[in-house]
């Protein structure tokens, strides 16, 4: 057996172009050894949000440099590593196109083996690689384009608890601050809004969901109160002040903490009496870099005795650190490796096996 395994791992699903080297020594030990990660975010930012055909083409000016950073900054050459993965799926398909593409090459020209991996499992096993933490666990994925809550079993081993309904929360905190006229991205934008709201009035938004049997989520109709709220206060100032938009914000804020904490409480609950103990939750997306949703968990599990886990920031985001793990997870748990004619899966659940919440077409089930 080697002294370490090393996987070089790509990241281009949305508007991250990333490239990373991730080891793990014989001893267990694991380690980040690079982890370039380049934004989009100025070129989308006008926009307020992420446009796929502008996304791709910059995917394809920067990923040769991205990798070679990566490899770079390792101070490692392509044969020292082991494996190289690449996510493929769920995401946006121009950009899968070209991360998928950028491996296969990588992996042919070195004769190494390549991984497909499932953009959502690397979140899912984020918490392993900074935290080496035993399955099982419950985790709370919450980012642009998924909420849903998972119980992780073991490495492929993934049962879907709940999901949205309707909208992702990471979309709705950008929508929220698109229609407030804050800053993309939306999430930090709304998170330090609502933290400048004064002690004055709050305002109280809906808390969809809540108190229902399951552990769904549905953010459509909160959204639709935000916008209601923000009219009714700007027809009857002239206009929407800094302060109403904080106090729409924390608003918005308290509401999500509520709709959190209820449906994730009751699925901790219902693991518990399988497992006849609390699991750890582990929180993941990029919806877990909010600090106040973090707050809340916190203090969810606490009142259970069990405890959060929550990746650095910089590991919250889309990063290319989560994919090289997850694939050397995959090839220490024995999978073997994917063929060159591994196609992108825009839609790609995790749990594969559980009946699709919303739509189902040529492309695969939506969430």
């Amino acid at each position: 057996m080697p002294e370490t395994v090393t996987v070089l791992g790509i990241e281009t699903s949305c508007d991250e172009t990333a490239a990373a080297v991730v080891r793990r020594r014989l001893d267990g030990e694991a380690e980040i050894i690079s982890n370039i990660v380049a934004s989009q975010m100025e070129v989308h930012a006008p926009y307020g949000g992420v446009v796929p055909e502008i996304a791709a083409r910059a995917h394809v000016e920067l990923i040769d440099d991205v990798i070679l950073r990566a490899l770079a900054d390792a101070k490692c050459g392509l044969q020292e590593v082991d494996a190289i993965a690449a996510t493929a799926g769920p995401g946006l398909n121009g950009g899968l196109m070209v991360g998928l593409t950028a491996a296969k090459a990588v992996a042919s020209a070195a004769s190494k083996p390549f991984y497909a991996i499932n953009h959502l499992e690397g979140h899912a096993l984020t918490a392993r690689l900074t935290n080496g933490l035993a399955f099982p666990f419950v985790l709370l994925l919450v980012s642009g384009g998924h909420t849903q809550i998972l119980l992780v079993e073991g490495v492929g081993a993934y049962r879907r608890m709940g999901t949205t309904i309707d909208d992702a929360l990471g979309e709705a905190f950008d929508k929220t601050a698109k229609l407030l006229g804050l800053a993309y991205p939306g999430g930090p934008a709304v998170e330090a809004a609502a933290r400048s709201h004064s002690m004055g009035a709050d305002i109280t938004l809906p808390t969809p969901m809540v108190g229902r049997p399951g552990f769904d989520f549905s953010f459509s109709g909160l959204k639709t109160a935000v916008r209601q709220t923000a009219q009714s206060l700007a027809d009857q100032n002239d206009g929407l002040s800094q302060d109403a938009v904080a106090a729409i914000c924390h608003g918005f804020q308290r509401s999500i903490c509520r709709v959190l904490t209820d449906r994730v409480g009751r699925a901790l609950d219902d693991v518990a009496g399988t497992f006849e103990r609390q699991l750890p939750l582990v929180i993941a997306g990029g919806v877990a870099a909010n600090q106040t949703i973090r707050h809340a968990l916190e203090t969810l599990v606490a009142d259970r005795r069990s405890h959060l886990i929550a990746p650095p920031m910089a590991l919250c985001t889309d990063n290319a650190a989560m994919i090289a793990w997850a694939a050397l997870e995959r090839m220490e748990a024995g999978f073997t490796p994917d063929g060159f004619d591994f196609a992108p899966k825009p839609r790609w659940p995790l749990d594969a096996s559980t009946a699709p919440k919303i739509g189902y077409g040529k492309r695969g089930a939506k969430a």
